[in-house]
């Protein structure tokens, strides 16, 4: 018995029947986000996967969805397709802890210069803040970014762009207010990096453009534009670490 198969057995036996028109109906919406984050993933990630968790995500949206609160059912299921493919994905990060630990490292230390000098952070730099040398350095961006550990996604989900941890039950005036703070705070953080990395995230995320027509359009190679944007990435946790330590 497949994972969907199961959860809408077990489900059917706590809650109200799940209509299956709307699963019917929405389910076109999970193959378009799934298909849509491939665009963003290492070969190693199948679709399938993705579809089946985000099919997960569909049936629990489908379960506590409340029109009451304002939001369209699309809007709320598409939140919740996107952060089940999310865990999903995740689940898979074999990144040792040793990795983790060194880019937790280098965040901190990109903070720190940027605190300290007022300005963005050269390689150097945060290089030299951490003791390592400049290899060192970009060995940790590149290792870490092949462990898919650097993600836009952590920061922002949804079609508007909203933290997945925000906006999992924002409904309260308090929290609305909170929500747009943070679009703002990110915005900022955005707009203030450095231009080839703000251009780099332009071309993936607004464009869609992949890897290599990044490259193509920057006249760098594939590896360097992953580089970039792992940098970029980095620096935006960085700026946005105030925000991430009150998720």
């Amino acid at each position: 018995m497949s994972q969907v198969a199961a959860y809408k057995k077990t489900a059917g036996r706590e809650e109200a029947p799940i209509s299956n028109n709307l699963i019917e109906e929405h389910g076109l919406l999970v193959k378009r986000i799934a298909y849509h984050l491939m665009t963003r993933l290492p070969p190693s990630v199948q679709v399938d996967d993705l579809i089946q968790s985000g099919m997960i995500g569909l049936l629990e949206a489908s379960r506590n969805y409340d029109a009451s609160q304002g939001a369209s059912f699309e809007t709320y299921a598409g939140i919740r397709i996107r952060g089940s493919m999310l865990d999903e994905i995740r689940k898979g990060d074999w990144a040792p802890r040793s990795l983790h630990r060194k880019v937790r490292e280098l965040t901190k230390a990109m903070n720190e210069v940027e605190g300290k000098t007022g300005r963005d952070a050269k390689d150097a730099e945060v290089a030299e803040h951490m003791d390592i040398s400049l290899d060192e350095y970009y060995q940790i961006i590149q290792h870490a970014s092949g462990h898919r550990m650097f993600s836009f996604e952590d920061l922002v989900t949804g079609e508007d762009g909203f933290s997945e941890s925000l906006i999992d039950n924002i409904e309260t005036p308090s929290e609305q207010v909170e929500k747009e703070k943070f679009k703002e705070a990110l915005k900022k953080a955005i707009s203030g990096l450095p231009d080839r990395e703000r251009l780099v995230m332009s071309l993936y995320y607004e464009e869609e453009l992949n890897l290599r027509e990044t490259g193509e359009v920057l006249g760098v190679s594939e590896s360097r534009v992953c580089q970039i944007h792992s940098q970029a990435l980095v620096r935006l946790k960085a700026r946005m670490q105030d925000w991430i330590n009150l998720l």
